[in-house]
């Protein structure tokens, strides 16, 4: 029987500072506040915006595969205050494959939202809790036209466990 090696990823806290080669990190500012930086650079152009809560259930820490959206940023959140965890990889648009050593996993409290650049690799959202609602900004057809996932099972043998 053939069984895959487990890679642990320890989970750092997010900050806008460590989570800038995949994205952004939005904490809540005053209402009134005027558009700059620190606010989500969206990129929506090549489609319908679609914006929705999807609920995940059990979704646990472990994953073999990991996506990206050549078209289109993403943005999540989680409601009602709860924490997850997401393992990212920054884009490398040239290349079909993310690059194995630069997976970096981040825990992610429930009072911000992130938003993944143009073509960053992400697997989850994770979590323990039984059930989490999620917001989720991207195109009305990401999962369809533009969802590159590659399997770590099939080139590498190997599953990863966010710690």
């Amino acid at each position: 029987m053939n069984t895959s090696t487990v890679k642990q990823l320890p989970a750092k806290t997010i900050t806008p500072e460590n989570f800038q080669p995949y994205g952004q990190v939005i904490f809540p500012s005053k209402d009134g506040k005027t558009f700059d930086i620190e606010d989500a650079q969206l990129v929506l152009n090549n489609g319908i915006p679609r914006f929705y809560i999807m609920q995940l259930q059990h979704r646990g820490r472990k994953f073999h595969n990991i996506t990206r959206h050549a078209k289109c940023t993403q943005c999540l959140g989680s409601l009602a205050g709860k924490d997850w965890l997401i393992a990212v990889c920054p884009p490398n648009n040239h290349i079909k494959e993310p690059a194995l050593q630069e997976i970096a996993a981040f825990h992610i409290p429930g009072n911000c939202f992130i938003k993944l650049n143009v073509g960053t690799w992400h697997a989850g959202p994770y979590f323990e809790h039984d059930i989490v609602d999620f917001y989720n900004l991207e195109l009305s057809n990401t999962n369809e036209v533009d969802h590159f996932t590659h399997s770590f099972l099939k080139s590498h043998n190997l599953a990863f466990e966010i710690v």
